[in-house]
């Protein structure tokens, strides 16, 4: 390209190139012909047939109904090849770890896990995801999908670009639903808030009319009497274009209005309100109260995908033209915007002259001005300088029409390659549409401060927001409780988070997420017993949740019961045989029962679905370090801390493995790395102090014993080895406590130890 263009000259070119390539991409993947709210069409068949093309219409279908694109891209941070395939005309996703990459990479055997492809969601303007449907009627978004930028292009979907990713594991939920596709039907216990997402018989395709113009039923009898009153007929669907300008704006929001998709929340829905329940001849708030950062918090500049409602909204052309901008000014919702038919940029600078007369689209250059050099450039592309194509900070592999409509470009290059973002907000979460919540609501004063906790952005105010409004609220729903234990969970205040779960099971005896919750944290308070008790009320409202069956797995396992752990364990896995945690506390309890071989099997099957899990990794490196099988045990060691870097116990065990193989150097290196992290860990502390006592190095064991008897005043090795160091350092009066202590302990072996070194120091 020469020098000598224009900035906009080279970024326009490259947007020509775009939509060329999102043409060819439409043509390969898109279905000929989408079939959207069919009972429309006698009446409105050409509105209608231009709305199948367009991209609300495209926004799901079934795979067998559109050309799925084969290939293979490899990952390198999580070490896996992805792979897009058909197998007897039925398209699939797989995906296999690589020992290694490029091309001398080599599939590890058995890692492989592949998912049939049942539904594709996105229109393809810009991207596709591949959807598939389990036993259990969820829906899991697979990892890789394809965007239309530079033709087909195979690439991770947003999130999954890091060593530790959802693998086959994303649920679609039903907030993914609600602006993806015309409403489905769900199971009538599943409205409730904190219902797991599940989808009865086959999925509409495509936001169907409904989405704007409410139920047409009614309209529809009406239109087929003979004669027909006109009056009552129109008045038996909403058109848009009759509700006041801020109310048009929010049929779009439902969906086109997004603060960012990054953990906030960006929008919190009325908790007495069922998933598919908005109707847009209701106002928005009713439904859905949005959220944004703070103004201190210096991102009023992002740019995210769904970011065209929000950043309209800055406007000054939007601000100042007092409800005479909307959505529909610009863009005609029942036809297509993008593909082959793709608007150019001249269109919309037609609407753009309607309020800048004087900014010719053809003429001479204008006087305009601010204009740095006195004078407009001539008119021809308004969009390409004052909304031109950025990256999206959140869908790095897409960029789109910024919708802040600014005097000036932004400055750098708009669509330079960028990487995920990663930075979790922490701050105050404000209220963003409504502006204000009104202050006499106590429904709108229990969101706002659930709003602060539910994603741990303004956690520790938030709880005491929270607190105070439940206080001021005594008919307040279970929901709010359970939020508010959440909250006390997440700042490891676990006692008071027992009281509002309770307190949520209480309100609302239904409320199965609640006992689920409530017995897990019985669970980790030691009360298996009680766990038990409020797992028999989850299992009464749904006897086939995995989640509840694996939590008795664990509560039978707390109580001493490891053959009915089992056996609950094997029915989560018999309902969902994805729940990789459920495969690993499986091999846990195999290991503790002495049966080596089934548990290395539950454990790789857990890696078989979930590479990324820690916790498995861990317990495989202790199980083959225990079978003195250190080079397979150091591999998961060295996997699991890749993952979870600061993870003391699992340190501790990788310096047990090493010591055991007599690598003392570096079992000690591991263990100081381990204190780095949590210098509270009393196991580290003392097993370090036993490396040292047997270097000679008494005086530094002692300090190392000294804090392990501090952390674990119960631990009889812990007394004993501190009496021992004690003995080598010539302070017997100090050793014989501890010695004492140790022989009044419940392990008959240490006891026998501490005896007999006692009677030792006596003769």
């Amino acid at each position: 390209m020469p020098a000598s263009l224009s900035r906009y000259s080279r970024q326009h070119a490259i947007t020509e190139r775009m939509k060329c390539a999102a043409i060819a991409f439409l043509a390969l993947v898109l279905p000929a012909f989408a079939q959207v709210s069919p009972e429309c069409e006698p009446c409105h068949a050409s509105i209608w047939r231009a709305y199948q093309r367009s991209g609300m219409a495209r926004s799901f279908v079934r795979a067998s109904r559109t050309g799925i694109p084969q290939g293979v891209y490899d990952h390198p941070a999580s070490q896996s090849r992805f792979t897009m395939l058909s197998r007897e005309g039925v398209p699939y996703q797989r995906r296999d770890l690589l020992d290694g990459l490029g091309p001398s990479a080599r599939i590890q055997p058995e890692s492989g896990m592949e998912k049939r492809i049942d539904y594709v969601l996105g229109s393809g303007n810009h991207s596709r995801a591949f959807l598939s449907r389990t036993k259990q009627n969820t829906l899991i978004e697979l990892p890789l999908a394809i965007y239309a930028e530079n033709g087909v292009t195979l690439a991770l979907n947003p999130g999954y670009d890091r060593v530790d990713h959802e693998g086959f594991r994303r649920t679609i939920t039903y907030d993914c639903m609600f602006c993806h596709n015309a409403y489905p039907r769900i199971p009538a216990a599943n409205e409730q808030s904190f219902a797991e997402p599940i989808y009865l018989g086959d999925l509409p395709e495509g936001i169907d009319c409904a989405r704007c113009h409410g139920s047409g039923a009614e309209h529809i009898r009406l239109a087929r009497r003979p004669h027909p009153d006109l009056t009552s007929l129109r008045a038996a669907i909403l058109n848009p274009a009759r509700l006041t300008p801020d109310r048009q704006m929010e049929v779009c929001m439902q969906c086109h209005l997004e603060t960012t998709s990054f953990p906030l929340p960006n929008a919190l829905q009325r908790y007495e309100r069922p998933a598919f329940s908005y109707s847009p001849s209701e106002p928005l708030s009713n439904f859905l109260v949005f959220f944004d950062h703070a103004p201190e918090a210096g991102r009023g500049d992002k740019f995210e995908f769904v970011s065209a409602a929000y950043r309209l909204r800055k406007s000054q052309c939007f601000l100042r033209s007092e409800g005479k901008l909307t959505c529909t000014t610009c863009h005609n919702p029942h036809e297509p915007a993008a593909g082959p038919d793709y608007k150019t940029g001249r269109d919309y600078n037609a609407i753009c002259v309607k309020c800048h007369p004087n900014l010719s689209t053809s003429g001479p250059r204008a006087s305009v001005r601010g204009s740095q050099a006195g004078a407009h450039p001539d008119g021809r592309n308004c969009v390409g300088c004052h909304m031109p194509r950025r990256r999206t900070e959140d869908v790095i592999h897409a960029a789109v029409a910024d919708h802040w409509i600014q005097r000036k470009l932004p400055l750098g290059d708009a669509l330079a390659p960028l990487a995920e973002r990663r930075d979790n907000y922490r701050g105050k979460v404000v209220p963003y549409y409504p502006a204000t919540l009104s202050a006499d609501s106590a429904a709108n004063s229990l969101l706002l401060a659930v709003a602060q906790v539910i994603q741990q952005s303004n956690l520790s105010e938030g709880i005491t927001q929270l607190r105070a409004a439940l206080a001021r609220t005594p008919n307040a729903r279970a929901e709010y409780y359970l939020e508010l234990a959440e909250a006390f969970q997440n700042d490891k205040r676990p006692g008071e988070a027992l009281l509002y779960y309770r307190e949520a099971v209480r309100r609302n005896p239904g409320l199965l997420f609640g006992w689920q919750k409530l017995a897990a944290a019985l669970r980790r308070a030691g009360r298996p017993e009680e766990s038990l008790a409020a797992l028999r009320k989850a299992a009464q409202i749904n006897p086939q949740s995995s989640f509840t069956w694996r939590e008795q797995g664990l509560a039978l396992q707390a109580v001493g019961k490891p053959r009915e752990a089992v056996a609950a364990l094997q029915k989560a896995i018999s309902i969902d045989p994805d729940m990789s945690e459920a495969w690993n506390n499986l091999g846990a309890i195999r290991s503790q029962s002495g049966e080596p071989a089934e548990a290395q099997k539950a454990f790789e099957e857990a890696l078989r679905i979930q590479p990324d899990l820690a916790d498995a990794h861990a317990n495989l490196a202790t199980l083959f370090s225990l079978n003195n099988s250190l080079p397979a045990a150091r591999e998961h060691f060295k996997r699991a801390l890749e993952l979870r870097p600061a993870d003391a116990p699992t340190r501790y065990g990788y310096a047990m493995a090493l010591g055991r193989s007599h690598l003392v150097d570096e079992a000690r290196q591991q263990l100081e790395v381990s204190l780095r992290d949590d210098p509270g860990f009393g196991d580290s502390h003392q097993l370090l102090a036993d490396l040292l006592a047997a270097q000679g190095q008494t005086q530094a064991a002692l300090v190392h014993y000294r804090e392990a008897v501090r952390l674990m005043p119960d631990s009889q090795s812990a007394h004993l080895g501190l009496a021992s160091a004690l003995l080598e350092s010539g302070d017997r009066a100090a050793a014989v406590i501890h010695l004492q202590k140790a022989a009044a302990g419940p392990d008959q072996t240490l006891r026998d130890q501490a005896a007999a070194m006692l009677r030792q120091l006596q003769r």
